[in-house]
């Protein structure tokens, strides 16, 4: 339950700390005392937006502090946002005159999606005019599946619906991506067969383009090695036997002194040698032979790694070789995809087989108890002055999966005899509206979890027998959750177990609000008040003590 807030530079309010109790929590003031003032600083701490306009003082930051009794049935959610749990919790938020807003849960910063998480399950504000959240599929949903005790089994259906969902677009990103490279999976088809015709692994550029300079020369390399070979081994003036006769001639100078023999070492080597280069010259003579199809053929597999090494911006085959893994790998990734889409579809069935059967189950839960809903709102309309009226759950099998189950919902509503049902939207008034919303608010509070509930003038707009009936109602409620409660009522007033009383006053000038709680005279000079107006009459007074009892 909310047992304290306090409030700083928000609006009219200076300063305001104010403590409260369990059961049913009445707050009255004159109109435009600043109660929805209070309303509006209490929504910051259900993670709303805030307006440093409204700031008293632009240079000092705002500041709500809540802070709540809890039970160890928030133990979890503290644990999974690696928060401090106590059971006195206190939520804070701070927004600076900069508009900079932080959020904290027991001095521990977290963000906005957090903080509204946890206090969605603390605290329900509903006002006056937000009664047209009655008209919302997922509102109307809440009320039967609370009635239903639907919360862990919709909790786990949601958490399927919420994977189906994420594998239906995994699965559609996938398609888009596998459509996507089937556009090109043709030219990239096209491409990786041209590379693996050439069978590059088993080319060597440079010895491909030596052997076609060879084949494109051979007649004036025949005629040089001709030349050459006449030279080395012409009959009387040849280079060979030139040099075999000198290396003699050192040969025998060596033996007449030693000082040649180094010289006629090099001279033998340096024959040797020249032998030996005759020899390969002659054997290069004999094999060198002009092929007119070697040289197409070379002239062919030149002039298409030329144009490879072109069409893909490359300088060698190692080039060529790293396009074709990337083609390989681009066809691989398409059998990849195809794998994907695969495990996911049979993912998807999977996941849709748990959906029918929770979804089934919720559906069940539903008609079963849409009967004691109607039934309830029935007798609680009763009391307060719909006597004739009638509400229906109109409750549908949905064709596909919404984050409900496979149902829709509508809620009918027939005020007087003789007339149709109608959805509830177009069938209640302005003055039944309120009437509706509170039989409502008071058979959720019946059925769901939620500690606190505070209601901004929902009795507006009746009176008499009728007032009377909704401040029993409302004390009913808080026996089962803390019930905070504006009204101008005397009726309601009159059955708070804390009554408290928003006021207005100037200082220095400054027109400030704030919340004082009543005593016993207070709260009987108050009630007397509601019934009488500014001037307190003795019979208003007397009136007042009957109304408390």
């Amino acid at each position: 339950m909310l047992s304290r807030i306090f409030i700083q530079n928000f609006a009219l309010i200076d300063k305001l700390e104010i403590d409260l109790k369990k059961g049913l929590q009445v707050i009255t003031g004159e109109t435009g005392a600043g109660k929805s003032i209070i309303l509006g600083a209490l929504r910051l701490i259900m993670g709303e937006r805030a307006d440093v306009k409204s700031f008293a003082k632009s240079d000092v930051k705002s500041i709500v502090e809540t802070e709540f009794l809890i039970t160890e049935n928030f133990k979890d959610f503290f644990e999974e946002k690696d928060l401090d749990f106590e059971t006195q919790t206190i939520i804070r938020r701070e927004i600076s005159s900069g508009g900079k807003s932080r959020a904290f849960i027991n001095d521990v910063p977290v963000t906005l999606d957090v903080l509204k998480e946890l206090s969605s399950r603390l605290i329900d504000i509903h006002s006056q005019f937000e009664t047209s959240d009655l008209f919302t599929e997922q509102f109307q949903f809440g009320i039967l599946d609370g009635l239903a005790k639907n919360k862990s089994l919709l909790s786990d259906y949601q958490n399927h619906y919420i994977g189906y969902q994420t594998t239906k677009r995994e699965i559609e990103q996938l398609r888009l991506a596998l459509a996507e490279n089937n556009k090109e999976s043709d030219y990239k088809n096209f491409l990786l067969a041209e590379l693996e015709e050439m069978q590059l692994d088993d080319l060597d550029f440079e010895e491909i383009q030596n052997q076609l300079n060879t084949q494109e020369n051979a007649g004036q390399i025949s005629e040089y090695l001709s030349e050459i070979l006449s030279k080395l081994n012409q009959e009387d003036f040849g280079i060979l036997s030139g040099l075999f006769e000198v290396k003699n001639k050192i040969a025998k100078l060596s033996h007449l002194s030693s000082e040649y023999q180094d010289l006629s070492e090099r001279l033998e080597t340096s024959y040797l040698e020249l032998k030996d280069i005759n020899l390969e010259i002659e054997n290069k003579t004999e094999n060198l032979e002009m092929d007119p199809e070697l040289l197409q053929a070379l002239l062919t597999t030149v002039n298409r790694l030329n144009s490879l090494f072109l069409k893909h911006q490359v300088n060698d085959i190692d080039g060529l070789l790293a396009i074709r893994e990337e083609l390989s790998a681009s066809q691989n990734s398409l059998e990849t995809i195809e794998n994907q889409i695969e495990e996911k579809e049979n993912s998807l069935k999977l996941i849709e087989k748990e959906l029918q059967i929770l979804s089934q189950k919720l559906s069940e839960n539903r008609k079963k108890f849409s009967g004691n809903l109607e039934n309830q709102a029935k007798e609680i309309f009763s009391k307060l002055g719909l006597e004739k009226a009638i509400l229906k759950i109109d409750l549908t099998d949905s064709q596909y999966y919404n984050l409900h189950g496979k149902n829709n919902i509508q809620i009918l509503f027939q005020a007087n005899s003789g007339f149709p049902l109608k959805p509830i939207q177009s069938a209640v008034s302005g003055g039944e509206r309120s009437r509706v919303m509170l039989a409502i608010k008071k058979i959720m509070a019946e059925n769901n979890d939620l500690p606190t509930l505070i209601l901004d003038e929902i009795d507006t707009g009746v009176s008499g027998r009728i007032a009377e009936e909704i401040g029993k109602l409302m004390q009913e409620m808080s026996q089962d959750l803390q019930l905070i409660v504006i009204t101008h009522l005397a009726q309601v007033a009159a059955k708070g177990n804390e009554n408290y009383k928003v006021v207005k006053f100037d200082e220095n000038g400054i027109t400030k609000t704030t919340i004082v709680k009543l005593s016993t005279d207070e709260k009987l000079n108050e009630i007397a008040q509601l019934i009488s107006g500014s001037k307190i009459t003795e019979a208003a007074i007397s009136q007042a003590k009957e109304l408390i009892g």
